[in-house]
C-alpha cells in the first residue's frame, strides 16, 4: 500500500539593510506546486512590512508571489507556509525509457531545446565534458548514464554547507570538490545536457529524516535536485543518493537556480547587509 506523507513547511526569509529603504519590488518562489506526486492542501505567503500581493505562474510553471513595498523599512521578511500531501517515489526511476537514438531525434531536440543548452551555472569545461562523454560511452541507455552521473558527482563532490554561494558555477564546485545541493544539482544538470539528455533543475524542500516522527517539528532544508527526460521525467536527489520521494516537496523547476530563487527583487536605498533563511518542517501524518 502506497503511504503518503502530510508535511507542513514554513519557510522564512528576508533581507536587512544598512538604513531605511524607501521602496522595493519583489518576487517570491516559495509556494509548492500541485502535481501528480504531491497535492497542496493549503498555502499562503505573508509579507512584512504589509504589502498587497498577487500571484501568477512564470514561464517554467512556478507559482510566483509578487509584491511591492513602498513604506520605508530597514528589513523585509517573507513567510511562506504550506501543507502538502507527498507521495513515495513510485515509478519515477523504473525502466530504461528512451534510448540515445530517440533523444537525438530532431523532434525531441527541438521540443527540449532550452533544457539542452548550458547556462552560466551549468556550463562545463573540457575536463567535465570529457567525463560526461566517457560515462555516456560506458552505458547503453540514457537512464543508466544519468544514474552513473549522479553517483559519480556524489562520490567526487563533498557536501559542505557554506563552501559555495548562489553565484557559484558547476566548474568551480567540481574543481574544489566541495559544494551544496545547488552545486551538485548544477553538475548533474550540466553533465547530462552535454550528452543530449534534457535535464531540469528542481527547487524545493527536504525533510531530513526518512523515518520522521509525526508531530515533531524539525529544521528542514531548502533543497535542489535534478530531473531528466528519457521518454518521461525521472527524478533523483544526487546530494543524498536517494530517489525523490515523500520527504521531498517541489517548489519549481527551470534551467538552473537563477530561474527559481526563493526571493529576489530590486530596491531603492542603502546596502543590503544580509539575508536570513529558516525552514521548519513537520510531518503531520
Amino acid at each position: 500500500m502506497v503511504q503518503s506523507w502530510r508535511l507542513r513547511v514554513q519557510h522564512k526569509t528576508g533581507f536587512t539593510y544598512a538604513g531605511k529603504v524607501s521602496s522595493s519590488y519583489n518576487e517570491a518562489r516559495m509556494s509548492p506546486r500541485n502535481e501528480p506526486h504531491q497535492a497542496v492542501l493549503d498555502a499562503r505567503v505573508e509579507v512584512w512590512p504589509p504589502a498587497r500581493t498577487y500571484r501568477y505562474e512564470d514561464y517554467w510553471g512556478t507559482a510566483v508571489t509578487a509584491f511591492d513595498v513602498h513604506a520605508a523599512h530597514e528589513a523585509l521578511q517573507v513567510t511562506a507556509t504550506a501543507t502538502v500531501e507527498a507521495l513515495p517515489a513510485g515509478d519515477r526511476l523504473t525502466g530504461d525509457g528512451a534510448g540515445w537514438a530517440d533523444l537525438a531525434m530532431p523532434d525531441n531536440v527541438d521540443r527540449w531545446h532550452e533544457l539542452l543548452l548550458p547556462t552560466p551555472r551549468t556550463a562545463l569545461d573540457e575536463e567535465l565534458t570529457e567525463l560526461a562523454e566517457s560515462i555516456k560511452g560506458a552505458h547503453a541507455t540514457p537512464q543508466a548514464a544519468a544514474m552513473a552521473i549522479c553517483e559519480r558527482v556524489r562520490a567526487e563532490v563533498e557536501y559542505e554547507p557554506g563552501a559555495t554561494g548562489v553565484q557559484t558555477d558547476a566548474v568551480h564546485a567540481w574543481r574544489q570538490r566541495k559544494g551544496v545541493c545547488q552545486d551538485i544539482s548544477h553538475l548533474v544538470v550540466g553533465l547530462l545536457r552535454s550528452v543530449g539528455v534534457p535535464t531540469r533543475y528542481v527547487s524545493g524542500y527536504l525533510h531530513p529524516s526518512s523515518n520522521a516522527a509525526i508531530g515533531e517539528t524539525v529544521v528542514g532544508q531548502s533543497h535542489a535536485w535534478a530531473e531528466w527526460w528519457v521518454g518521461r521525467w525521472m527524478a533523483f536527489d544526487a546530494t543524498n543518493g536517494i530517489p525523490v520521494r515523500e520527504q521531498h516537496v517541489v517548489i519549481g523547476r527551470g534551467r538552473e537556480y537563477g530561474d527559481v530563487p526563493p526571493l529576489k527583487g530590486v530596491y531603492s536605498g542603502p546596502a543590503n547587509t544580509g539575508q536570513g533563511v529558516e525552514v521548519a518542517i513537520t510531518r503531520l501524518r
